[in-house]
């Protein structure tokens, strides 16, 4: 299934009905910046891909040159704690799709601790075989064909795959079940580990602590119900509508609206009310 589809712009396709539980949608595009683009792009609990075949872009995050990736068109980018900006010039085009933390270790091979807070080249993961898939998605012109490939692709690489630690698995429900809501000592305490050892564990193959992760999670239904969807993060539709900083900060569990403003700066690099009003964008000269 997609939609949209025109020459500039997005096109959204579902997965087939196995992956569904895995893969939320797949996110098409077609861009063109005439000038350079500057986009500032927040933080989540959540795995980037981006298979792409146009004009190549940077992923920096300011606090570190070794985590960002430079003139590529296909990378990944795993669970990031703070925001990162991305930048380019020319006509992009290509495919994304978001993972949770441990599909995305399963299809990508690899622990989540080795890519958080990293923007990395796929020519730089083992096996080689994102590189071939995004050739294949470059020489169809046809989405319904790319996103095929990628059903092909992602259900073969599942299936040779080992499911994650039920125990982990299980504390990661619990964390977005809650939106990170539920202490992490109750976690522990459920498992019968140490809070050390749960962090370790966690992060192991999330890539981030669960604390870390729990306010991520809170963060993102918060920045969905004063921005929209962000991305594959929908606002609750039964809460009615949304006020401003200070609703939102009561109906998704933080203290005050001074902990939802500081966890926005941390996280999506402003204030709430800077980023509605479009500042997190530009385009420059």
């Amino acid at each position: 299934m997609t939609t949209g589809g025109p020459a500039d712009g997005v096109v959204l396709g579902l997965p087939q009905g196995r992956l569904r539980p895995y893969v939320d949608r797949y996110i098409g595009y077609r861009e063109r910046a005439d000038l350079p683009l500057v986009r500032r792009e927040a933080a989540g609990a959540f795995v980037v891909l981006i298979l792409g075949w146009g004009a190549p872009l940077d992923v920096i995050d300011p606090r570190s040159g070794e985590r960002s990736a430079y003139g590529v068109d296909t990378f990944v980018a795993g669970t990031f704690d703070r925001w990162c900006r991305t930048e380019t010039v020319g006509v992009g085009e290509g495919v994304q799709v978001l993972l949770a933390p441990l599909t995305a270790r399963r299809i990508l091979g690899l622990p989540m601790v080795e890519l958080a807070n990293r923007a990395v080249d796929v020519t730089r993961l083992p096996g080689g075989w994102l590189e071939r898939l995004r050739q294949r998605l470059a020489e169809t012109s046809v989405w319904t064909q790319r996103f095929a490939l990628l059903d092909a692709a992602f259900a073969a690489r599942l299936a040779a795959s080992v499911p994650a630690d039920p125990r982990i698995a299980w504390a990661w429900q619990q964390l977005t079940g809650s939106d990170g809501r539920v202490g992490i000592g109750l976690l522990a305490d459920e498992l019968g580990w140490s809070r050390r050892h749960l962090a370790a564990r966690f992060r192991h193959e999330v890539g981030l602590p669960p604390k870390t992760t729990a306010r991520l999670l809170r963060f993102q239904r918060a920045y969905a119900a004063l921005a929209g969807p962000l991305l594959s993060v929908a606002p609750d539709p039964g809460r009615g509508p949304v006020g401003g900083g200070a609703d939102v900060a009561a109906r998704y569990g933080y203290y005050d609206q001074s902990h939802l403003i500081r966890d926005f700066r941390e996280f999506a690099g402003d204030t709430p009310a800077a980023l509605l009003a479009g500042q997190s964008t530009t385009a420059t000269g």
